[in-house]
């Protein structure tokens, strides 16, 4: 018996109240065979999607099937399932083994990421155990009459696409945190394009106007004011630049180790083709796997770890306001492919200008939205 199963979990604050949903399907009808559905008390996403995971292949094996195509839209869950990505977060590691127990007792397991909105029927289970668990009544079965909400919704138009919410079209739930990502000004060695870790390197004269301009663009948005957090890398570079955000909000600096750009170890401060020369076969294991550390540093899956929980403790802290986060490429490269969910190949093929901004939103649902990436207008 071939089933299809979609499974997937969510986290109000990720970590907070989560719950996963999973549906198996006759892949010849589409006929819905069983549901599941839990809330699961407090924890992050990953775990309430892994947990949607193990309730969809108990279902499938309860129902005597022996071939499952998993269908998620984790990209995470998935590639790890396909044993394309290592398990290395401690929370993650007992529940992949425990998916893995489960899968072999089938003959074939598959595993398929979908975008979230092919996921609908599992991400309305893990909402509605969410509720259930939070108390909340179920929602009406009847919809909205058109003309109970505003015209611009009814039209699926709002004044200007500057104002237009992501929730209209992704169906995204609650106030979003936005993350305002600026990339610190010029330095000399970024100049010389080099690799510039965990070197302490002064901005040049070009990158103080840099940031000077940043700052005016900053300033100009809507909203932002004293009490706009301001968090920075504790490198002096970021610092500067974040300083002369936060002068012309009024607002406050505040450093956070976990947005220090990567270690280059051995290999700081030199050339890509100095470190090619100095190290060859290392050179290009590392921009071929991510889990590569430089001689004597640090690999990308490592800064993308702690970048995560860098995230997850903004989105606690900070829950439904407006944060501004100065960093470097490959922190804020990472909270995008957090955003994003797609893989590390995104460190590789998007690039980031100095002192650009990239804005994020991150729903209280688990949904996000990338709303701006790498603009630089405000250098002109």
């Amino acid at each position: 018996m071939r089933v299809i199963v979609e499974a997937d979990g969510g986290s109000r604050g990720n970590p907070g109240p989560a719950g996963y949903g999973a549906v198996v399907l006759d892949p010849d009808t589409g006929a819905v065979l069983a549901e599941r559905a839990e809330g699961i008390g407090v924890t992050t996403n990953n775990v309430a999607e892994y947990q949607g995971l193990l309730a969809g292949l108990r279902a499938a094996a309860a129902l005597g099937a022996d071939v499952v195509e998993v269908r998620m839209d984790s990209k995470l869950v998935v590639e790890q399932m396909s044993g394309r990505w290592q398990v290395k977060h401690p929370s993650m590691k007992p529940l992949a083994e425990r998916a893995r127990t489960l899968a072999g007792e089938f003959s074939r397991v598959t595993y398929t990421w979908i975008p979230r909105e092919r996921n609908q029927r599992a991400d309305r289970l893990a909402n509605q155990a969410m509720d259930a668990q939070a108390g909340i009544a179920p929602k009406p079965a009847t919809p909205e009459p058109p003309a109970a909400r505003p015209k611009a919704e009814q039209d699926g138009l709002f004044a200007t696409p500057r104002r237009m919410s992501p929730a209209a079209w992704t169906g995204a739930h609650g106030d979003p945190t936005k993350i305002l990502l600026l990339r610190h000004g010029q330095t000399a060695m970024s100049a010389e394009r080099r690799y510039s870790g965990r070197g302490d390197v002064p901005l040049t004269e070009l990158g103080r106007a840099q940031a000077a301009a940043a700052a005016r663009r900053i300033a100009a948005l809507d909203g932002l004011g004293p009490d706009t957090p301001v968090i920075t890398s504790p490198l002096d570079r970021a610092r500067r630049t974040a300083g002369a955000v936060a002068d012309a909000l009024g607002a406050k600096v505040r450093v956070h180790e976990g947005l220090v750009e990567t270690d280059f170890g051995d290999w700081e401060g030199r050339t890509f083709t100095e470190a090619y020369e100095r190290d060859p076969a290392l050179h290009d294991r590392w921009l071929a796997d991510t889990s590569v550390p430089p001689p004597g540093g640090e690999s990308f899956d490592a800064v993308h770890e702690r970048v995560a929980r860098v995230r997850d403790e903004l989105l606690v802290e900070h829950a439904g306001r407006t944060v501004l986060v100065v960093s470097h490429v490959t922190p804020i490269k990472a909270l995008l492919r957090l955003a994003l969910e797609v893989g590390p190949s995104l460190l590789f093929r998007l690039h980031l200008d100095l002192a650009s901004l990239s804005i994020v939103e991150f729903y209280p649902d688990g949904n996000a939205s990338v709303r701006l990436v790498n603009d630089i207008s405000h250098l002109d």
